[in-house]
């Protein structure tokens, strides 16, 4: 089993950063999918605290939640600053145990510092195509 579908076996709690309000996006759209499929979602967008009921936070340091996945949907340009963010949680409160980027986001030195700190590493994947797909394996 590859990493990308074991976490996604394991985890409970997602976090879509860049989680959007406009129906028929991407950032929108999947984590739906996500909370359906049992998972629970938070978000991370400044501009609202609650996107069809799932809570949203100005930060990834502001959310409450234990997370298990952090799930990028911002451009490849941001992302280094975000695993940052993600790092410096996952150093404090020992969650945060994948870093997902969507299809098309790639961050060369997020990957070096996730490797380093243990922390499974995903890019350029459609988390809802890897799920869906891995829903019918053992």
């Amino acid at each position: 089993m590859t990493k990308d579908v074991e976490i996604l076996r394991t985890a409970k709690v997602i976090c879509v950063h860049g989680l959007s309000r406009k129906s028929g996006k991407p950032a929108h759209n999947i984590p739906h999918y996500l909370r359906d499929s049992g998972y629970t979602v938070v978000g991370v967008n400044p501009f609202t605290d609650d996107i069809d009921g799932m809570k949203c936070y100005a930060s990834i340091a502001d959310v409450k939640e234990h997370i298990d996945i952090l799930d990028v949907f911002r451009p490849s340009e941001k992302t280094d600053g975000i695993v940052d963010e993600a790092l410096a949680r996952h150093a404090e409160r020992g969650d945060i145990s994948c870093v997902w980027l969507q299809s098309g986001i790639t961050s060369r030195e997020g990957k070096t510092k996730c490797e380093a700190a243990d922390i499974v590493y995903v890019d350029n994947a459609c988390i809802y195509v890897v799920h869906s797909i891995s829903r019918g394996l053992p």
